[in-house]
């Protein structure tokens, strides 16, 4: 018998991306993902599996599918695209009962790799130039997003502590640019004018989409356990990568940061969350060599990163989308995936 796999989370980017790639590998048997949305990516052997944000069905599904591999892709990251109560539950309710699951008596799971976020060590002026898998926050979590990351990874290394059969790694992004994902600042470096705090120039560290997808990748065929930060060589100033990007600054106050985030995001021009106003006074840099010393290999640098998001951005302009946009349709999957008339080939 091949792996069986389960994703979390299988409606947001980074599920439809993995399970895309497990299913052109053979020696992956099953794959299963659940979500509340439907998935955005056309797959073929997946099977999907619609769920509410706590995950309750998460034990009859991992009793029932008897995988032996959980991927969670499902953590919101990005406070501004969900309410509060959401967020809780779907961070720490969900990640809750995910871990029940995997721990009850008649779960065959023996590696669970969870896609987390360098949010977990937050942005402050105390902070060191890099932060290691060990290296703690010099103050406390205080935005809702950090609290719920900072109680799942607790959660976490309880049941990594009570349950050593199961190994389970941490994955702590930095933050992402890709040409085919939305986030708080690609769209910020979309912008004819860039947001920027008076006063303030953050060294700031960020990842390409694709060395996201294939970290994961790696820790699931390696069975890796422990904690990695995921992040690209090097930390950039803010002003070059706004200079890269080609967009002049738009000036917020530094002591009424808060109101003209407000302000920005009443006309819909962008939301701004806590987190990330942090990150553009304080900036972060994480310390991604325990991932290399495993065998993991970069495809891009903090800088590669940044200009070949950029460089996309303005390739699409030109050329506008290339591909029609993907929606799910539950009668249609299901007539090419069982249909008797459909010829499969061996």
């Amino acid at each position: 018998m091949g792996r069986r796999i389960l994703i979390t989370g299988l409606a947001s980017f980074w599920g439809g991306r993995l399970a895309w790639g497990f299913e052109q590998d053979p020696s992956i048997e099953v794959i299963v993902g659940m979500d509340t949305d439907d998935p955005v990516v056309a797959l073929e052997r997946t099977e999907f599996v619609r769920t509410d944000d706590s995950y309750s069905t998460l034990a009859r599904l991992v009793r029932a599918t008897q995988v032996d591999t959980v991927v969670h892709a499902g953590l919101v990251v990005n406070s501004a695209v969900v309410p509060d109560r959401r967020l809780h539950e779907k961070n720490v309710i969900g990640t809750i009962n995910l871990l029940a699951a995997l721990g009850a008596e008649d779960s065959r799971v023996t590696s669970l790799v969870v896609k987390s976020s360098a949010l977990v060590y937050g942005a402050a002026q105390e902070d060191p130039t890099w932060f290691r898998e060990e290296s703690r926050r010099t103050s406390a979590a205080r935005t809702r997003v950090e609290r719920s990351l900072v109680e799942v990874e607790g959660y976490l290394r309880s049941f990594a502590e009570e349950f050593a059969n199961i190994k389970v790694a941490v994955l702590r992004c930095a933050n992402v640019l890709g040409e085919d994902l939305v986030t708080l600042f690609s769209k910020a470096l979309m912008m004819p004018m860039i947001p920027t705090i008076a006063g303030f120039d953050p060294q700031l560290q960020f990842v390409e989409q694709v060395d996201i997808v294939r970290a994961i990748e790696f820790a699931v065929s390696r069975q890796l356990e422990g904690v990695y930060n995921v992040a690209g060589d090097g930390r950039l100033p803010w002003s070059e990568i706004r200079a890269i990007a080609g967009h002049p600054p738009l000036l917020l106050s530094p002591l009424g940061t808060s109101m003209s985030a407000a302000a920005l995001a009443r006309l819909g021009v962008i939301k701004l969350p806590p987190e990330a106003l942090n990150l553009l006074k304080y900036g972060r840099g994480i310390d991604n060599r325990k991932l290399k010393s495993v065998g993991f290999d970069y495809r891009y640098t903090t800088a590669g990163a940044v200009r070949h998001f950029v460089e996309g951005q303005r390739l699409r302009r030109v050329v506008g989308e290339t591909e029609p946009s993907y929606r799910y349709q539950g009668d249609v999957e299901s007539f090419f995936r069982h249909s008797p008339a459909i010829v499969r080939e061996r």
